[in-house]
Parts: structure tokens; sequence; C-alpha cells
């Protein structure tokens, strides 16, 4: 079985590897310049320097759909600078994930794979896809919805380590971004985790630096830029989270039943 997953950041790469893991073949697409917070833990990351490793599964930049098949047979994830999502056509996946995340539907449709599944707010099960996996942290988080939306998007992360909006950094201006600290490093409140043309990015609490843009990044005011752990677990800036994972068991279930695949099992 083949997979298309549209999107390589953090939650796309949790659903990479529970499909992975269970013997399913995945493609994924993203931006040519990705813009994931999480770099440590995105397979985004391919585009950018032609290979990346999160946990023990690997993926390459591909050029093309044929070279994507290419690499499949070589053991890799392959990684398509493709946003448009061109190569789903071309590669005619049994089922299409769209975990881009915008909190709207780009333009999926449900008749682009046999199998269509929407990840987080933004879909319809029935409309433009066949399930809806829930994204919001909370009882409800990673089940699969048949019918009807996931929960809309409240612009409030969920809480971890008994922080929620404190625990995301925003660009302070448009411009372009500077980072100054780098993925893991421990912060204060108040200390500079990046400028953008010279105005601050200020840590809102203490932590871990578990994810930040790129240098060079184009940003406007006010967009999300970096992402600090409070638990200060230095370990969990290179893993898979609790929420990719849950996410992506809740794919692994559509796309099993959906397929029709758990009749064999």
């Amino acid at each position: 079985m083949l997979v298309v997953i549209r999107g390589a950041g953090d939650i796309a790469t949790g659903i990479a590897l529970r499909l992975w893991r269970a013997g399913i073949r995945v493609v994924m697409t993203d931006l040519p310049r990705p813009t994931a917070i999480r770099r440590t833990v995105a397979f985004s990351q391919a585009i950018v320097h032609g290979e990346a490793a999160v946990e023990d599964v690997r993926a390459r930049r591909a050029e093309s759909p044929p070279q994507a098949l290419e690499l499949l047979e070589g053991g890799f994830i392959p990684v398509l600078a493709d946003p448009e999502g061109a190569c789903v056509p071309v590669l005619k996946p049994a089922a299409l994930v769209d975990a881009i995340l915008a909190k709207k539907n780009l333009g999926t449709r449900i008749t682009d794979a046999p199998v269509v599944v929407g990840v987080g707010p933004g879909f319809t099960a029935g409309e433009d896809c066949h399930a809806v996996v829930e994204t919001m942290r909370g009882h409800y988080l990673g089940r699969v919805l048949y019918e009807g939306s996931a929960q809309p998007n409240t612009g409030i992360p969920g809480l971890i380590g008994g922080f929620a909006g404190e625990r995301v950094l925003r660009a302070p201006a448009d411009g372009t971004f500077h980072q100054l600290l780098e993925i893991g490093a421990q912060v204060r409140m108040g200390d500079a985790a990046a400028e953008v043309d010279g105005v601050p990015m200020p840590c809102t609490l203490d932590g871990v630096l578990r994810g930040i843009l790129p240098e060079g990044t184009p940003v406007r005011r006010g967009m999300k830029a970096g992402d600090i752990d409070p638990r200060c677990r230095l370990e969990h800036c290179y893993c898979a989270s609790d929420k990719a994972l849950a996410v992506g068991g809740g794919v692994l279930e559509a796309v099993l039943r959906l397929s029709g695949a758990l009749k064999d099992i």
C-alpha cells in the first residue's frame, strides 16, 4: 500500500512513523522552503539537507515521483518539494493524508485517492475527505471521525507542563528571522531566542527550546516562530511527541479501515 502525506512537519512526521512501522509505504510533500518549527523531528528537513532521520527512520529528498519510488525501494521515506500535490495523480496512492495543518483545506478533494484523510480542523468527513483525525489536545486527541469535522481551532496551544499559550514564541515584527539559539538550548524567561530585523524575540518562560524557525526565514509579526518545553527534558527535542504519535495512530486506523486492509489481518 502506498500513502502520500501532504505536509512533512512534526505532526505529519509522527503520522509517517506510525504508517511506516506498520509496513505501509509513505511519500511526503512539503514546501520548497519548509517552515517547520520542530525541525529536529520533521522529515521536511530532507528537502533542506537532502536527508533527515527521526528516531529510527530515514527520509531523503526526491526530485520526481519516479525517484520517490526508487527511494522507497532503498528503505527511505521520499520527501518531494511539491506543495501543490502534483505527484498524487502520478503516484496514484491508495490513500492521501492532508497533514498540512493549515486550519483550512488548501485544495484536497475526496476524489484525490480511494481513501482521503484530513488532519485537524478545516475538513468535513463525507464532503472533502472520508475521515478526519482530531488534533486538539485533550480527551479526543487522535480520534477518527467518519462524519463531521474536528474541533475548531482556538488559537491556544494545548497544555504541556502546565503551560499553554506561553509555550509559543511569535515573531515580534515583519522581516527576516535571525536565529540566536539552537534547538535544545536551556532558556530562561526574557532570553532572546531570535531577532527580526533587530527586534528581539524573548522567551516567554523557562524551559528547553524545543523548536525554532531557521535562519533567514521571512516572517510576519505574530507568526509562530518557536516553541519552549517547560518540562526541561532535552530528549523530547529529538523524538516524536505524544501528540504526533496519537494523531498518527488515528490516521493509521482510518487508512486501514477505509482501505479494507483490516479484513486481511
